[in-house]
């Protein structure tokens, strides 16, 4: 298998954690930058965004009185200033408009040793599922330049990306850590049925993103974005599914280990390949997925009646096992039935540890 012929090389690849915001793989070839110190720039940064938030409002009553509303709806205006050239604190019409500075939530991580500060605009939290910082995601967004306001990049019909990618393979998703970090604090929608093709959702995550360089894309510069360039994102966040990108059954997000929000420092068997893209994550010879349990349950359907699998997954998260994990649903149309697949994670000598993370244990539950 691929994941297998990649363990020899993979550690001599070098992985770009930010590929893209969107899931565009376009590469081009620039000039290198010199590298700066990501403190300093923090610290820069900072005061850039602070400075756009504190001068900046947005038609917030629209969305105190509307929903489902989208990314166009989202309108930006500069605040007005003193005599003196100062921003005020208070925009024209006050009832209808709020200064982006009073209305967005701070928060701060470390990262790559530094510490970051970046801000949310929470304009509808949604009604669905959070997504975690690997899973796969269906969004309608809109990025600009913090500091002249340029589009740099936008989808107007919804795109699906990996919010995780694969190190090494082209194609396989990846974002910048701002992107991680903020979807999973806002919920999905629900589809609610077609038009014309096109899908409709009801009650989905939607806000804004304010993200200094060193969540973006640092001194990496990418077509119409300079490096150090703080970005700004509209988004509507529609869909998610749970990735497992190695397929062991083992969702992607349940392989960060030590809990960080990243699976490149997950290696358990030390071999140069992470735990979420390697089949066999203790390295005994038996697959991470032979080494879980299978569980099949039939149910009338009738009496636990799922509409879609979303459904479904909603209902195994409230009654499942601590250690069960859900792998799929079939619905049977003729007799109201469904068959649920799930995979409990074993732990055989009951030392914490899960099987497929111990050498030394080489059941296979599958045989």
């Amino acid at each position: 298998m691929i994941f297998k012929t990649l363990k020899k090389h993979l550690f001599l690849v070098v992985f770009i954690l930010a590929l893209t915001a969107c899931g565009n793989d376009d590469e081009a070839n620039f000039t290198p930058v010199p590298e700066r110190d990501r403190a300093e720039q923090q610290i820069a940064d900072k005061d850039s965004i602070e400075d756009y938030l504190k001068g900046h409002y947005y038609n917030s009553s629209l969305f105190e009185t509307q929903t489902n509303l989208s990314i166009d709806d989202i309108v930006i205006y500069e605040m007005p200033v003193d005599e003196n050239g100062d921003y005020l604190d208070t925009p024209p019409d006050p009832t209808n408009n709020t200064r982006l500075w009073d209305a967005v939530d701070l928060r701060t991580t470390t990262y790559e040793d530094a510490d970051y500060e970046y801000y949310i605009l929470r304009l509808n939290q949604g009604g669905g599922e959070s997504p975690k910082f690997t899973d796969q995601v269906r969004v309608i967004y809109e990025g600009f330049l913090e500091d002249t306001g340029e589009v740099f990049d936008d989808v107007a019909t919804p795109a699906g990306f990996s919010l995780q990618g694969i190190p090494g393979i082209s194609g396989s998703g990846g974002v910048i850590r701002g992107w991680q970090l903020i979807l999973p604090e806002f919920n999905t929608g629900s589809v609610v049925g077609t038009n014309n093709g096109v899908v409709e959702y009801n009650n989905y995550g939607m806000g804004m993103m304010f993200i200094p360089s060193g969540l973006g894309y640092f001194s990496q510069p990418i077509p119409d974005v300079p490096s150090y360039s703080n970005l700004i994102f509209k988004f509507e966040l529609l869909e998610l599914e749970v990735n497992d990108h190695d397929n062991d059954g083992v969702p992607s997000y349940l392989e960060d280990l030590n809990d960080n929000l990243d699976v490149l420092d997950d290696n358990s068997d030390e071999d140069g390949l992470p735990n979420y893209f390697d089949t066999d994550d203790d390295n005994d010879g038996v697959n991470t997925r032979d080494e879980l349990s299978s569980m099949i349950y039939s149910e009338d359907n009738s009496m636990t009646p799922f509409a879609t699998e979303a459904e479904a997954q909603a209902f195994f998260d409230n009654n499942a096992a601590s250690n069960e994990l859900f792998e799929s649903i079939v619905f049977n149309s003729e007799d109201s039935t469904y068959t649920l697949n799930t995979l409990l994670i074993m732990d055989s000598d009951g030392n914490g540890t899960p099987d497929y993370l111990q050498e030394s244990i080489t059941i296979n539950y599958n045989e």
